[in-house]
């Protein structure tokens, strides 16, 4: 690895753990001058948390992509020098047999017409000279052409050989740099959730009971069709603990909750809520319906599915469980994302 990509990888794990640390206003070992204010920390430092997961779990997926480019480019380089090797011995072969044909004709087998029938004894054997000399003539053709294809296919080998070898260091490069990059968000996301959860602790009995009220748990009619088997199995949820990171089914984190939902109802959608921000169409608040998916804040590191046009369920944050809340509580709305219809 170079030295300066070694660098690049250092300054980019120490910008990570400085950004950690810029978002967080204030310590949690400070004391909040009152009851409110301790809440409202204990929520600011679970809304930081929450965004560093997402930013955890996006550098996750952007390293597993590039390993697949990195497989993928091995993959072709293998391919390449299988390539090659092939051409190289198809132009050996080719150009031997080649080189025998033009020794034989430098040793007389190959003869003009009337060369074939001043030494003829009669017509049947310069008919038969003629015939051996067009099969040796085609031969000769037939063997310069491969001959020539064999050497292009060579040509053609080795420049894919290069361009996958360039390819398999740019990506194994990437996916190292991206690996570091997964450790410094880690554990700025880490330090972040500590805070948090000392915050939580702090909190009063009575504090502690509100946020671990479950909510409306009552019988809730869904529609029919995939948005409403994905609603269904969020609904199903309540009551379960938020733990960052997790992806159930004991336990979930905002955006584990919604893929899960409806990776249950048949449709695939991405692990974060900056990619679950992109799925099918976007709808307006006005429009909004069961199924869709809320995403909050400007940065896009919360999601919750609509239960109707009012009320959404959702995994909010440690010491919450899984619970359902009007849809204009939870946060700024950024986008809403309409994933089937």
């Amino acid at each position: 690895m170079s030295q300066f990509h070694g660098k690049r990888r250092a300054a980019l794990a120490a910008a990570v753990v400085a950004a950690a640390a810029v978002v967080t206003p204030v310590p949690a070992s400070a004391q909040p001058g009152t009851a409110s204010d301790a809440l409202e920390e204990y929520n600011q430092l679970t809304r930081e948390a929450e965004e560093l997961n997402q930013n955890h779990l996006k550098a996750q997926e952007d390293l597993k992509a590039k390993r697949g480019e990195l497989d993928k480019a091995n993959a072709d380089l293998a391919e390449a020098t299988r390539l090659g090797d092939q051409a190289r011995a198809d132009e050996e072969r080719f150009r031997g047999q080649v080189d025998l044909l033009t020794e034989a004709s430098f040793e007389g087998a190959r003869f003009n017409q009337l060369s074939a029938l001043l030494v003829s004894d009669s017509q049947q054997d310069f008919l038969d000279r003629m015939s051996a000399l067009g099969v040796l003539a085609a031969d000769n053709d037939e063997a310069l052409g491969r001959l020539s294809a064999a050497v292009d296919s060579a040509e053609q080998a080795r420049a894919g050989a290069q361009d996958a070898q360039q390819r398999t260091a740019r990506a194994a490069e990437e996916a190292a740099e991206l690996a570091d990059d997964i450790s410094a968000r880690k554990s700025a996301m880490d330090k972040q959730v500590a805070d948090a959860r000392a915050q939580y602790n702090a909190l009063s009995a009575p504090q502690k009971a509100v946020l671990a009220d479950k909510g409306d748990t009552s019988a809730v009619a869904v529609p029919s069709g995939v948005a409403g088997k994905a609603l269904d199995f969020a609904l199903a949820q309540r009551g379960k603990p938020y733990v960052f990171g997790s992806n159930g089914p004991d336990s979930w984190d905002c955006s584990s909750l919604t893929q899960a939902a409806y990776r249950h109802a048949g449709v695939s959608i991405p692990r974060t809520t900056y990619t679950q921000a992109t799925v099918g169409r976007a709808v307006t608040r006005a429009q909004v319906q069961a199924g869709d998916l809320i995403i909050y804040y400007s940065g896009q590191s919360h999601v919750a599915m609509a239960v109707d046009g009012v009320r959404a369920v959702h995994a909010s944050t440690e010491g919450v469980p899984v619970k359902i809340a009007d849809i204009d509580s939870i946060g700024p709305i950024s986008v809403i994302r309409r994933v089937v219809g």
